[in-house]
């Protein structure tokens, strides 16, 4: 019996691949705004200081154990440790790092963590094959620019059925990315990208668990190892993005071409780029913030009889976590991150700890806090109201929380982040150097003064 199997094909796109790959390979170099550039100088910070802060997490040490086991060759470098691995291992070791904690850079349009699969393929391949760091940021921003515009083209379709768009775009965008730093020419970028078109990485069941963060870890390797293959002769389908059984249209129904092709060159995606003040998913920074501002009003957890929350419909479903185990757990759950912000005034790194997790006056007041959903709030935005003991009721109405488009952190904000992670793991003093190696990058004539900073020997 034949079967259908080009429900809503489209045999006329508009050629993606090839596209991209111009896009690429044949921009100048630094062709932007200073604010794009200054933006990209921002994602990269972020980034390292987030791979630093998780470096000694259960999920990096297993990694390098695992990868150790093949006994590769000491190529590149692991931020926030002395040892060094080959290319590939570096890459999804950094790429399991800088999201370990969910605190990485978002692009919040698509959710997409853009510079995990991008910078972790471009450190460990810099460092290997000593690219400057003026090449490293060109290929940031066009690596994050592929990765974006192909997620805005498939957003929500692709990600609502159940893949981690970090993942499946980062391939994709860390090829491109690695094309660039090597210079391949148009048609070996339109061969890097076909290969890792190939390599989709992360479904949306892991979250909560290690492999979440092996996504972006799995992608950087994929996109690195595709840019290699391609660079050798290695070929692909010329249409593999766009094709009726290519990557866009096999993974979503959802493909707005415009997406891709409106302005590139001229808008660049790492602009809408955001960094997170909480460690945690996105869509749970407004109820934070909300309860940080209840605590900054004189509340206090012991005053509390109930909190009521209304938020929309995404942020249960992807955060509706009542009673979360451990750690990891906890960082999809609103009720958590609630509490967190009443008891503590944030929701850093540590009050995502399984110990501070499992204490019970967290549990405690995690449990007053009860959740519904109303989709009249936009996803950014929670409405939260304290129920007090006396009788008295205080609300908090968060449009845009800190660290969004509309309330971005600031310079200082970010190096305060950075401090934040990085002091307990490599010093105060060194990550102070790393600080001022990241926003130096640019003008660097490699990334050793980074690396002397951020993985001490």
């Amino acid at each position: 019996m034949a079967r259908n199997t080009q429900v809503s094909a489209d045999h006329n796109a508009p050629p993606i691949t090839d596209i991209l790959a111009r896009h690429v390979a044949t921009h100048p170099s630094r062709g932007w705004s200073d604010a794009v550039e200054h933006e990209a100088l921002r994602t990269w910070l972020n980034w390292v200081g987030c791979a630093i802060g998780a470096a000694g997490h259960d999920s990096v040490q297993a990694a390098l154990a695992a990868m150790q086991a093949f006994d590769s060759a000491p190529q590149a470098s692991l931020l926030g440790r002395s040892e060094r691995v080959d290319m590939g291992a570096a890459a999804l070791i950094n790429g399991i790092s800088s999201h370990t904690f969910d605190f990485d850079d978002t692009h919040l349009k698509t959710i997409i963590h853009p510079a995990g699969p991008v910078a972790s393929a471009l450190l460990a391949l810099a460092e290997h094959r000593h690219f400057s760091g003026r090449q490293i940021i060109d290929a940031l921003v066009l690596g994050i620019d592929v990765s974006c515009r192909i997620g805005n083209c498939m957003y929500p379709d692709h990600y609502d059925r159940g893949w981690h768009i970090t993942g499946s775009t980062g391939s994709v965008g860390a090829a491109a990315a690695c094309a660039r730093l090597l210079g391949l020419d148009v048609q070996q970028t339109a061969m890097a990208m076909g290969i890792a078109a190939s390599q989709p990485i992360g479904m949306r069941e892991q979250f909560g668990t290690m492999t979440k963060p092996f996504h972006p870890g799995g992608s950087a390797r994929a996109g690195l190892t595709s840019a290699l293959l391609a660079q050798s002769g290695f070929t692909a389908s010329a249409k593999a993005l766009e094709a009726p059984r290519g990557f866009i249209q096999t993974v979503s129904t959802k493909h707005d071409w415009s997406e891709i092709t409106d302005e590139l060159g001229e808008r660049f995606e790492i602009s809408f780029n955001t960094y997170k003040p909480f460690a945690c998913g996105i869509v749970v920074h407004p109820s934070i913030d909300a309860c940080v501002q209840l605590r900054a009003k004189g509340i206090a957890p012991d005053q509390i009889e109930r909190i009521d929350l209304k938020v929309h419909s995404l942020v249960l479903e992807l955060t509706g976590k009542k009673t979360p185990a451990d750690g990891l757990q906890a960082k999809f759950s609103v009720y958590h991150g609630c509490a967190a912000g009443l008891m503590v005034g944030r929701a850093g790194e540590d009050e995502y700890e399984d110990a501070f997790v499992t204490r019970a006056d967290t549990v405690a007041l995690r449990a007053k806090v009860h959740a519904v959903v109303d989709d009249r709030i936009d996803e950014a935005s929670a409405d939260v109201t304290a129920h007090l003991k006396d009788g008295s009721q205080v609300h908090v109405f968060v449009e845009h929380a800190i660290g969004s488009m509309q309330n971005p952190m600031s310079d200082a904000q970010l190096e305060g982040k950075f401090h934040s992670l990085a002091d307990g793991v490599i010093g105060a003093d060194r990550a102070q150097a790393a600080i001022a190696a990241c926003w130096g990058v640019a003008q660097a004539p490699g990334v050793q003064a980074l690396l002397q900073a951020a993985c001490p020997r």
